[in-house]
């Protein structure tokens, strides 16, 4: 060490990304790049140093962020340029999506198209001034060369300043209109969420469902619109359009035949070829997705692919300390879905005499239909057979035997609270519409070790052992809505007292003096801004989970006071949602709900009550159930007056918007209502 350098200052001259817990960040540890992490310590260094900074943020699963770390970040010679001219810092954009979403805006607003790996150019303060994704190290025809990048930008740093200093304060205007936008509330107009449905429903391939083009995208946000306008409007062609993108996606080369899961997206326009990497996120919303689409249609389909896919999760990302891996890695071997893919004579050799009989059924050929190897799909099967499905099962657990012994893709090791809190609600969902008890007991060990033990906060990455983020706005909303769920499948006054709790903690972090939440805490200074969090990505944003979360929890505590809150904020949302370009569905369908919400009240004495099985059966995102013994709603004043009427008998009300429907006392009756 130089003792004329401060410990911050010597920082710059090392790869710190050894002391990371992020999978993402220690594959780049032994680079010869000296990554900094995140924190005000590396942005001193930066300031110390009066050097720019070079931001490259990424994921584990991501294929091309892989490749510009072979390509650039491994390699002496760029290594140097980034040494010399910069100070480098590694973010994990699944440890840190607020950061991702402050400079993926920064980049989209230069004018270019988003995605990852992101390299965005910042001055030491912190603010962007020039960025772009993937780029190659030597110029293609099509890209850039990053040597070059690197030279040119170090050289203007260093030789005109003035004209970086133009930039960044057009731009830092720019974004401060766009993540902090000053706007009037606006009111909450059914037709507003209506056009939109509408919308989304014309950019609706009605061949293979999902938007039309390619990429195609599973997009919760969008079918969840589509669902809740059919709900609430009666529009069937929306429910179809629903229902037709559900099952060409499970039937699509995007869903893992053998193991189950769902890959992030199709590269393609009809959800054949995927980009192999598998999300929890993605696959926990699939799995709601289904639960919805099995409640109007009763197809098996849908309920085979919600327990292949728990199959999946729990054999596949279980984390030694509990919990679920954030993901899984598109490539193995470096090569990109070397892992799934075959070739017919691998099948012919493992299948035997029962080989062409698959072969047939999930569109195996010798030539292949990507790379010359085969994904195994279903695309052409008009309708599910739930006994061909249990002929070809042995024939698929007899492949996937063997495709186990293969080089497995890495594993993104992170237990991130929000995704892991989405899988418990799809988990505590899918047991109680099918009555399974294993699937209830796996919900509730999960949310145990989420829910931190009393006077300590929850973390956004949660660990028994490591250091631990601070947690953003949606790992609260995604465990309200957790513990609701659990309430609703295991009716214990604990999971609401939980989610009070929570709610009262995510008030002390991230609400602003304007009533409106944050999605980084406010007592957290390590951004430039403290953006609202209302832009949906693959996951619905956190401001339309935290409306989402505080409605289900006003209706079911019967709190009056917290639903005009709640009313004021989507008002508040909407009003800003306006200036949005895209991304605003979450927001309108958590708002929508509060214009006539829907309420089932089940006065039952066990979850055995053939009341609470029919209404168990209905899975419903637009309805919230408050389930409730004879002994709790004798205290309640609003119910206790139905108890004279029931008699002995259990009973079921509905309400709309405060008014509630006679009681039934049969599940026929029940049926008929839902």
């Amino acid at each position: 060490m130089n003792p004329t350098q401060s410990p911050i200052q010597n920082n710059a001259s090392s790869n710190r990304l050894h002391t990371a817990n992020s999978t993402y960040l220690k594959q780049h540890s032994d680079n010869p790049v000296n990554w900094q992490i995140w924190s005000n310590e590396a942005l001193e260094l930066a300031r110390l140093h009066d050097k720019p900074i070079l931001l490259s943020i990424g994921y584990s699963a991501c294929h091309w962020c892989h490749v510009m770390a072979h390509e650039c970040f491994e390699d002496e010679q760029v290594a140097q340029l980034m040494n010399e001219h910069f100070i480098n810092i590694k973010v994990d954009r699944e440890e840190r999506p607020d950061i991702d979403q402050i400079y993926m805006s920064a980049l989209t607003a230069m004018g270019e198209q988003g995605g990852w790996p992101l390299t965005i150019f910042l001055t030491p303060q912190g603010d962007a001034f020039w960025g772009g994704t993937y780029f190659p190290k030597h110029a293609n025809g099509r890209l850039p060369g990053f040597i070059d990048i690197l030279q040119s930008l170090g050289t203007i740093w260093k030789n005109d300043r003035e004209r970086i200093n133009g930039n960044v304060t057009a731009l830092k205007t720019h974004l401060q209109n766009v993540l902090t936008p000053e706007a009037n509330a606006a009111e909450n107009d059914e037709s507003i969420f209506q056009r939109y449905a509408d919308t989304i429903a014309r950019r609706i391939d009605t061949t293979y469902g999902g938007i039309s083009g390619q990429p195609k995208f599973p997009n919760f946000p969008f079918m969840s619109m589509l669902w809740t306008s059919w709900k609430i409007s009666q529009q069937q062609q929306h429910h179809d359009l629903f229902i037709l993108s559900t099952e060409k996606m499970l039937n699509g080369g995007i869903y893992d035949h053998l193991a189950g899961g769902l890959a992030r997206y199709s590269t393609d326009a009809f959800w054949l070829v995927p980009h192999f990497e598998k999300m929890l996120y993605d696959n926990a919303q699939t799995i709601r997705q289904c639960l919805w689409a099995w409640s109007s249609t009763q197809n098996s389909l849908f309920r085979n692919r919600i327990e292949e896919i728990i199959h999946w999760v729990t054999s596949e990302m279980t984390l030694p300390d509990g919990g679920f891996a954030s993901g899984l890695d598109a490539d193995s071997e470096g090569v990109e879905g070397k892992f799934y893919v075959w070739d017919q004579s691998e099948i012919e050799s493992v299948l035997g005499e029962n080989a062409p009989e698959f072969i047939i059924k999930y569109n195996v050929s010798p030539a292949g239909n990507w790379e010359g190897s085969n994904i195994l799909h279903r695309l052409d099967m008009l309708n599910f057979n739930q006994e061909e499905n249990e002929t070809l099962k042995p024939m698929r657990e007899k492949l996937l035997s063997i495709r186990n012994l293969r080089i497995r893709p890495g594993r993104d090791e992170k237990c991130l609270t929000d995704w892991n809190a989405y899988f418990v609600r799809a988990v505590a969902e899918a047991a109680r519409v099918f009555d399974r008890a294993d699937w209830l007991e796996l919900a509730k060990s999960t949310y145990q070790i989420l829910i931190p033990e009393q006077g300590t906060a929850i973390s956004h990455v949660w660990s028994r052992t490591t250091s631990k983020l601070p947690a953003l706005s949606s790992d609260y909303a995604a465990l309200i809505n957790a513990a609701l769920s659990l309430y609703q499948a295991d009716p214990y006054k604990n999971y609401i007292d939980d989610a009070k709790s929570l709610l009262i903690s995510l008030n002390q972090h991230h609400l602003d003096q304007d009533g409106d939440y944050r999605l980084t805490a406010l007592d957290n200074d390590d951004v430039i801004f403290y953006l609202y969090g209302d832009q949906d990505e693959a996951i619905p944003s956190s401001t339309s989970q935290i409306i989402e979360a505080c409605t289900r929890l006003a209706l079911i505590t019967e709190d009056e006071a917290l639903l005009t809150k709640t009313n004021k904020l989507a008002e508040r949302a909407l009003g800003r949602s306006k200036h949005m370009a895209y991304g605003q569905a979450g927001i309108l369908n958590a708002a929508v709900l509060l214009l006539d919400p829907v309420k089932l009240v089940l006065i039952v004495e066990d979850t055995e009550d053939e009341l609470y099985r029919c209404a168990s059966r209905h899975a419903d995102p637009c309805r919230t159930d408050i389930i409730l013994s004879r002994s709790q709603a004798s205290q309640q004043p609003e119910w206790a007056s139905f108890l004279s009427l029931a008699g002995e008998r259990s009973c079921a009300i509905l309400c709309r918007n405060q008014v509630c429907l006679p009681p039934v006392y049969d599940a026929a009756d029940l049926e008929k209502l839902l």
